[in-house]
Protein backbone atom coordinates (compact mmCIF):
# COMPACT_ATOMS: atom_id res chain seq x y z
CA UNK A 1 0.00 0.00 0.00
CA UNK A 2 1.32 3.17 -0.85
CA UNK A 3 -0.30 4.78 2.36
CA UNK A 4 1.75 4.25 5.72
CA UNK A 5 -0.40 2.10 8.45
CA UNK A 6 -0.42 3.71 11.69
CA UNK A 7 -0.14 1.47 15.00
CA UNK A 8 -1.57 3.13 18.04
CA UNK A 9 0.73 1.94 21.13
CA UNK A 10 4.47 0.98 21.86
CA UNK A 11 4.25 -1.96 23.95
CA UNK A 12 6.02 -5.34 23.17
CA UNK A 13 3.03 -6.25 20.81
CA UNK A 14 2.85 -2.92 19.49
CA UNK A 15 6.39 -3.03 18.16
CA UNK A 16 5.74 -6.83 17.37
CA UNK A 17 2.91 -5.66 15.18
CA UNK A 18 4.56 -2.94 13.70
CA UNK A 19 7.71 -4.72 12.53
CA UNK A 20 5.45 -7.36 10.79
CA UNK A 21 3.43 -4.80 9.02
CA UNK A 22 6.98 -2.98 7.85
CA UNK A 23 7.64 -6.10 5.70
CA UNK A 24 4.98 -4.95 3.39
CA UNK A 25 4.23 -1.27 3.96
CA UNK A 26 5.63 1.98 6.14
CA UNK A 27 4.39 2.52 9.31
CA UNK A 28 3.59 5.54 12.09
CA UNK A 29 3.67 4.22 15.62
CA UNK A 30 2.26 7.01 17.75
CA UNK A 31 3.36 7.24 21.20
CA UNK A 32 2.71 10.16 24.12
CA UNK A 33 5.93 9.76 25.20
CA UNK A 34 8.62 12.34 23.61
CA UNK A 35 11.50 10.35 25.05
CA UNK A 36 10.06 6.96 23.37
CA UNK A 37 9.50 8.63 20.00
CA UNK A 38 13.17 10.31 19.95
CA UNK A 39 15.06 6.93 20.31
CA UNK A 40 12.55 5.12 17.83
CA UNK A 41 13.40 7.99 15.15
CA UNK A 42 16.76 8.09 15.95
CA UNK A 43 17.94 4.71 16.80
CA UNK A 44 15.18 2.69 15.03
CA UNK A 45 14.75 0.74 18.27
CA UNK A 46 13.29 0.84 21.60
CA UNK A 47 14.15 -1.11 24.52
CA UNK A 48 16.69 -2.35 22.81
CA UNK A 49 14.29 -3.62 20.55
CA UNK A 50 15.54 -3.48 17.23
CA UNK A 51 12.90 -1.57 14.59
CA UNK A 52 13.14 -1.38 10.76
CA UNK A 53 14.13 2.40 9.08
CA UNK A 54 10.69 2.10 7.74
CA UNK A 55 8.81 2.24 11.18
CA UNK A 56 8.93 6.03 12.19
CA UNK A 57 7.51 7.24 15.35
CA UNK A 58 5.25 10.28 16.49
CA UNK A 59 3.28 11.93 18.87
CA UNK A 60 1.00 13.87 16.15
CA UNK A 61 -1.92 11.56 16.38
CA UNK A 62 -4.65 13.42 14.13
CA UNK A 63 -1.16 13.55 11.51
CA UNK A 64 -1.34 9.86 11.85
CA UNK A 65 -4.36 8.98 11.09
CA UNK A 66 -5.15 11.35 8.50
CA UNK A 67 -2.48 10.54 6.49
CA UNK A 68 -3.72 6.47 6.61
CA UNK A 69 -6.44 4.60 5.46
CA UNK A 70 -5.74 1.78 8.48
CA UNK A 71 -5.14 1.93 12.23
CA UNK A 72 -4.18 -0.71 14.29
CA UNK A 73 -4.92 0.34 18.47
CA UNK A 74 -2.66 -2.14 20.06
CA UNK A 75 -4.08 -0.42 23.65
CA UNK A 76 -4.54 -1.85 27.09
CA UNK A 77 -8.49 -2.79 27.25
CA UNK A 78 -8.75 -0.35 30.39
CA UNK A 79 -7.87 2.60 28.19
CA UNK A 80 -9.24 1.62 25.14
CA UNK A 81 -12.47 3.93 24.95
CA UNK A 82 -11.26 6.73 25.98
CA UNK A 83 -8.68 6.67 23.28
CA UNK A 84 -11.33 5.57 20.90
CA UNK A 85 -12.96 8.72 22.08
CA UNK A 86 -10.01 10.91 21.20
CA UNK A 87 -8.93 9.67 17.96
CA UNK A 88 -12.83 9.96 16.78
CA UNK A 89 -12.72 12.99 15.55
CA UNK A 90 -10.00 12.19 13.03
CA UNK A 91 -11.51 8.64 11.74
CA UNK A 92 -13.75 8.90 8.82
CA UNK A 93 -15.85 5.96 7.02
CA UNK A 94 -12.77 5.07 4.38
CA UNK A 95 -10.82 3.78 7.50
CA UNK A 96 -10.24 0.34 8.33
CA UNK A 97 -9.90 0.11 11.87
CA UNK A 98 -8.10 -3.21 13.02
CA UNK A 99 -7.38 -3.18 17.06
CA UNK A 100 -5.15 -6.25 18.63
CA UNK A 101 -6.29 -5.60 22.25
CA UNK A 102 -7.41 -9.06 24.38
CA UNK A 103 -9.40 -7.78 26.75
CA UNK A 104 -13.04 -6.67 27.51
CA UNK A 105 -15.52 -3.78 28.75
CA UNK A 106 -18.15 -4.34 31.39
CA UNK A 107 -20.89 -1.45 31.92
CA UNK A 108 -22.43 -2.65 35.59
CA UNK A 109 -26.40 -3.21 35.40
CA UNK A 110 -28.47 -0.02 36.25
CA UNK A 111 -31.14 -2.34 36.54
CA UNK A 112 -32.65 -6.06 36.98
CA UNK A 113 -34.13 -5.97 33.38
CA UNK A 114 -30.11 -4.92 32.08
CA UNK A 115 -29.70 -7.58 29.07
CA UNK A 116 -26.11 -8.80 28.72
CA UNK A 117 -25.45 -7.06 25.24
CA UNK A 118 -25.12 -4.06 27.57
CA UNK A 119 -23.48 -5.54 30.11
CA UNK A 120 -20.59 -6.40 28.04
CA UNK A 121 -18.26 -5.16 25.07
CA UNK A 122 -16.03 -6.13 23.11
CA UNK A 123 -13.11 -3.80 21.63
CA UNK A 124 -14.81 -3.81 18.22
CA UNK A 125 -17.92 -2.94 19.72
CA UNK A 126 -16.55 -0.06 21.41
CA UNK A 127 -14.83 1.41 18.17
CA UNK A 128 -17.99 1.19 16.18
CA UNK A 129 -19.93 3.03 19.51
CA UNK A 130 -17.29 5.96 19.55
CA UNK A 131 -15.84 6.32 15.67
CA UNK A 132 -17.59 6.61 12.45
CA UNK A 133 -15.44 3.59 10.96
CA UNK A 134 -17.38 1.13 9.73
CA UNK A 135 -15.20 -1.37 8.83
CA UNK A 136 -13.71 -2.73 12.11
CA UNK A 137 -11.57 -6.37 12.71
CA UNK A 138 -9.65 -7.78 15.28
CA UNK A 139 -6.22 -9.28 15.07
CA UNK A 140 -6.02 -12.90 17.20
CA UNK A 141 -3.73 -14.85 18.26
CA UNK A 142 -1.56 -16.76 18.95
CA UNK A 143 0.97 -13.86 18.97
CA UNK A 144 3.55 -14.49 21.50
CA UNK A 145 5.42 -10.76 21.00
CA UNK A 146 8.46 -12.18 22.03
CA UNK A 147 8.56 -14.81 19.81
CA UNK A 148 7.54 -12.50 16.39
CA UNK A 149 10.35 -10.07 17.74
CA UNK A 150 12.47 -12.50 17.37
CA UNK A 151 11.60 -13.37 13.84
CA UNK A 152 10.03 -17.10 14.54
CA UNK A 153 7.16 -18.59 12.63
CA UNK A 154 3.49 -17.56 14.03
CA UNK A 155 0.16 -17.23 12.76
CA UNK A 156 -2.41 -14.78 13.30
CA UNK A 157 -6.20 -14.73 12.77
CA UNK A 158 -8.02 -11.37 11.13
CA UNK A 159 -11.73 -11.25 12.24
CA UNK A 160 -14.40 -9.07 10.53
CA UNK A 161 -17.75 -9.30 9.23
CA UNK A 162 -16.30 -7.59 6.07
CA UNK A 163 -14.21 -9.39 3.81
CA UNK A 164 -12.14 -6.05 2.77
CA UNK A 165 -10.91 -6.34 5.95
CA UNK A 166 -9.66 -9.38 6.35
CA UNK A 167 -8.35 -9.20 2.51
CA UNK A 168 -6.31 -5.86 3.50
CA UNK A 169 -4.96 -7.28 7.02
CA UNK A 170 -3.62 -10.54 5.08
CA UNK A 171 -2.17 -8.16 2.59
CA UNK A 172 -0.52 -5.84 4.86
CA UNK A 173 0.45 -8.99 7.55
CA UNK A 174 1.17 -11.84 5.71
CA UNK A 175 5.18 -12.77 4.62
CA UNK A 176 7.45 -15.89 4.60
CA UNK A 177 7.09 -16.51 8.41
CA UNK A 178 3.67 -15.00 9.01
CA UNK A 179 0.44 -16.59 8.45
CA UNK A 180 -2.76 -14.91 8.45
CA UNK A 181 -6.13 -16.63 8.30
CA UNK A 182 -9.74 -14.99 8.27
CA UNK A 183 -12.71 -15.17 10.18
CA UNK A 184 -16.01 -13.70 10.44
CA UNK A 185 -17.17 -14.34 13.63
CA UNK A 186 -15.62 -11.11 15.38
CA UNK A 187 -17.34 -11.11 18.52
CA UNK A 188 -16.37 -14.93 18.86
CA UNK A 189 -12.67 -14.59 18.13
CA UNK A 190 -12.76 -11.56 20.20
CA UNK A 191 -14.08 -13.67 23.39
CA UNK A 192 -12.18 -16.05 22.69
CA UNK A 193 -8.96 -13.62 22.71
CA UNK A 194 -9.96 -12.25 25.58
CA UNK A 195 -11.49 -14.89 28.30
CA UNK A 196 -8.35 -17.30 27.42
CA UNK A 197 -5.97 -14.94 29.90
CA UNK A 198 -7.92 -15.98 32.53
CA UNK A 199 -6.94 -19.75 31.97
CA UNK A 200 -3.61 -18.87 31.20
CA UNK A 201 -3.19 -17.41 34.88
CA UNK A 202 -4.47 -20.65 36.56
CA UNK A 203 -2.01 -22.72 34.09
CA UNK A 204 0.66 -20.00 35.65
CA UNK A 205 -0.35 -21.18 39.15
CA UNK A 206 0.16 -24.67 38.72
CA UNK A 207 3.29 -24.37 37.66
CA UNK A 208 4.36 -21.76 40.13
CA UNK A 209 3.31 -24.34 42.78
CA UNK A 210 5.47 -27.42 40.96
CA UNK A 211 2.56 -28.99 39.13
CA UNK A 212 3.93 -30.23 35.57
CA UNK A 213 1.82 -30.43 32.05
CA UNK A 214 -0.36 -33.35 33.33
CA UNK A 215 -2.28 -30.91 35.63
CA UNK A 216 -1.88 -27.84 32.61
CA UNK A 217 -3.77 -30.10 30.15
CA UNK A 218 -6.54 -30.88 32.31
CA UNK A 219 -6.90 -26.75 33.09
CA UNK A 220 -6.41 -26.29 29.51
CA UNK A 221 -8.89 -28.60 28.37
CA UNK A 222 -11.18 -27.68 30.76
CA UNK A 223 -10.55 -24.17 30.51
CA UNK A 224 -11.92 -24.45 27.11
CA UNK A 225 -15.06 -26.23 27.62
CA UNK A 226 -16.19 -23.22 30.05
CA UNK A 227 -15.41 -20.49 27.09
CA UNK A 228 -17.55 -22.67 24.77
CA UNK A 229 -19.98 -22.86 27.57
CA UNK A 230 -19.87 -19.01 28.12
CA UNK A 231 -19.66 -18.73 24.22
CA UNK A 232 -23.07 -20.68 23.85
CA UNK A 233 -24.85 -18.37 26.52
CA UNK A 234 -23.90 -15.40 24.78
CA UNK A 235 -25.58 -16.72 21.55
CA UNK A 236 -21.77 -17.39 19.59
CA UNK A 237 -20.74 -20.18 17.21
CA UNK A 238 -18.70 -21.90 19.75
CA UNK A 239 -17.09 -23.61 16.45
CA UNK A 240 -15.02 -19.99 16.53
CA UNK A 241 -13.28 -21.21 19.57
CA UNK A 242 -11.69 -24.86 17.81
CA UNK A 243 -9.76 -22.79 15.57
CA UNK A 244 -6.19 -20.99 15.84
CA UNK A 245 -7.50 -17.81 17.84
CA UNK A 246 -9.21 -20.39 20.24
CA UNK A 247 -7.47 -23.39 21.22
CA UNK A 248 -4.51 -22.41 18.97
CA UNK A 249 -4.10 -19.46 21.39
CA UNK A 250 -5.33 -20.74 24.32
CA UNK A 251 -2.48 -23.65 23.90
CA UNK A 252 0.40 -20.38 23.19
CA UNK A 253 -0.81 -18.75 25.65
CA UNK A 254 -1.19 -21.11 29.01
CA UNK A 255 2.31 -22.80 28.04
CA UNK A 256 4.96 -20.38 27.44
CA UNK A 257 7.01 -18.05 29.93
CA UNK A 258 6.80 -15.78 27.25
CA UNK A 259 2.96 -14.87 28.11
CA UNK A 260 2.50 -12.05 30.21
CA UNK A 261 -0.78 -14.01 32.12
CA UNK A 262 0.93 -17.60 32.40
CA UNK A 263 4.28 -15.66 34.22
CA UNK A 264 2.04 -13.75 36.58
CA UNK A 265 -0.10 -16.51 37.66
CA UNK A 266 3.33 -18.36 37.93
CA UNK A 267 4.74 -15.30 39.90
CA UNK A 268 2.07 -15.26 42.39
CA UNK A 269 2.00 -18.81 43.05
CA UNK A 270 5.32 -18.17 44.23
CA UNK A 271 4.46 -15.54 46.63
CA UNK A 272 4.87 -12.35 45.03
CA UNK A 273 2.36 -9.73 45.69
CA UNK A 274 0.05 -8.68 42.95
CA UNK A 275 1.06 -4.76 43.10
CA UNK A 276 4.56 -5.72 42.71
CA UNK A 277 4.39 -7.70 39.60
CA UNK A 278 2.54 -5.46 37.73
CA UNK A 279 5.20 -2.96 38.35
CA UNK A 280 7.89 -5.16 36.44
CA UNK A 281 5.33 -6.31 33.89
CA UNK A 282 3.44 -4.60 31.00
CA UNK A 283 -0.32 -4.84 30.81
CA UNK A 284 -1.76 -8.66 32.19
CA UNK A 285 -5.24 -8.33 30.83
CA UNK A 286 -6.01 -11.72 32.59
CA UNK A 287 -6.09 -10.19 35.97
CA UNK A 288 -9.39 -7.24 34.20
CA UNK A 289 -10.84 -10.09 32.15
CA UNK A 290 -11.54 -11.93 35.65
CA UNK A 291 -13.43 -9.86 37.37
CA UNK A 292 -15.33 -9.07 34.21
CA UNK A 293 -16.26 -12.58 33.80
CA UNK A 294 -16.89 -12.95 37.48
CA UNK A 295 -19.56 -10.19 37.52
CA UNK A 296 -21.38 -11.18 34.64
CA UNK A 297 -21.08 -15.37 35.37
CA UNK A 298 -22.83 -13.49 38.44
CA UNK A 299 -25.12 -11.61 37.17
CA UNK A 300 -26.44 -14.26 34.66
CA UNK A 301 -25.85 -16.74 36.98
CA UNK A 302 -23.81 -18.62 34.90
CA UNK A 303 -21.94 -21.64 36.51
CA UNK A 304 -18.01 -20.99 35.55
CA UNK A 305 -16.16 -22.38 38.59
CA UNK A 306 -12.56 -22.32 36.56
CA UNK A 307 -12.88 -18.37 36.15
CA UNK A 308 -14.86 -17.85 39.43
CA UNK A 309 -11.84 -19.55 41.59
CA UNK A 310 -9.03 -17.93 39.72
CA UNK A 311 -10.66 -14.36 40.19
CA UNK A 312 -10.66 -15.44 44.12
CA UNK A 313 -7.51 -16.55 44.34
CA UNK A 314 -6.29 -13.31 42.40
CA UNK A 315 -8.46 -10.80 44.35
CA UNK A 316 -10.18 -12.36 47.33
CA UNK A 317 -6.78 -14.63 48.30
CA UNK A 318 -8.25 -17.55 48.02
CA UNK A 319 -5.57 -20.39 49.22
CA UNK A 320 -3.99 -21.53 45.83
CA UNK A 321 -3.40 -25.26 46.56
CA UNK A 322 -6.92 -25.89 48.56
CA UNK A 323 -8.46 -23.78 45.71
CA UNK A 324 -6.48 -25.84 42.51
CA UNK A 325 -7.53 -29.24 44.31
CA UNK A 326 -11.22 -28.77 44.52
CA UNK A 327 -11.11 -27.48 41.01
CA UNK A 328 -9.19 -30.69 39.88
CA UNK A 329 -11.35 -32.89 41.52
CA UNK A 330 -14.42 -31.67 40.26
CA UNK A 331 -16.45 -33.98 38.08
CA UNK A 332 -17.55 -33.54 34.66
CA UNK A 333 -21.22 -32.78 35.07
CA UNK A 334 -20.18 -30.59 37.80
CA UNK A 335 -18.51 -28.18 35.11
CA UNK A 336 -20.16 -25.57 32.70
CA UNK A 337 -22.15 -27.58 30.59
CA UNK A 338 -22.39 -27.22 27.02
Amino acid sequence: MKQAVTVIGCGSFGLAVSKLLSINTDVLLVSRRDEQVEEINSTHSLRGIPLPENVLATKDIEKAITESTVVFPVIPSANFRNSMREIAPFIAPKHFIIHATKGLEYNYPKNEFENYKTLIKTMSEVIQEETSAIRVGCLAGPNLASEILEGQPAATVIASEFNEVITVGKELLASEKFYVFGNSDIIGIELASSFKNIIALGAGMLDGIGYGKNMQSVLITRGLRELMFLGKALNRDIGSFLGVAGIGDLIATCTSINSRNFSFGRRFAQGELMEDILKTSEVVEGIRTAKIIYDLSSELKLRMPISNIIYKIVYEGLDLSKAIGHLMRLPPDEMSVI
